[in-house]
């Protein structure tokens, strides 16, 4: 059984930056893509960075792209997300998610979409204040 937890989320100022993580277990990743989504009040889940566990190639949306850094972590089973300059629009719910087929896969309009994914963790919440 995959599980996903992320942590990290909190409050913090604009400019400010936070880590997330995501530990994952139940599985042998390499072979997977991993994922980083976000939701914010009252607006439809968006992708933000994915990363290939074989390779290390990733991929971001164009609103996080030169702010925001996904990584993994071979030995941990740990995928991060260096969030960067924050802003008060990244405020939302972060998902972690996982997809078995990821390393088959190099354009990044695949890994964007949230049904590619197999696995989602719970979500962290990440704040930015004004």
């Amino acid at each position: 059984q995959v599980q996903l937890v992320e942590s990290g989320g909190g409050l913090v100022q604009t400019g400010g930056s936070l880590r997330l993580s995501c530990a994952a277990s139940g599985r042998t990743f390499s072979n997977y893509a991993m994922g980083w989504f976000r939701q914010a009040p009252g607006k439809e889940r968006e992708f933000v960075a994915a990363i290939r566990w074989d390779t290390g190639s990733t991929f971001y949306s164009d609103s996080v792209k030169g702010r925001f850094t996904i990584s993994r972590d071979n030995a941990g089973n740990t995928v991060y997300l260096q969030m960067n300059s924050l802003k008060p629009e990244d405020t939302a719910v972060y998902y972690c998610a996982a997809d078995h087929r990821g390393n088959q896969y190099y354009r990044r309009s695949y890994f964007m979409t949230g049904t590619t994914y197999d696995y989602w963790g719970k979500g962290t919440l990440v704040t930015v204040s004004s």
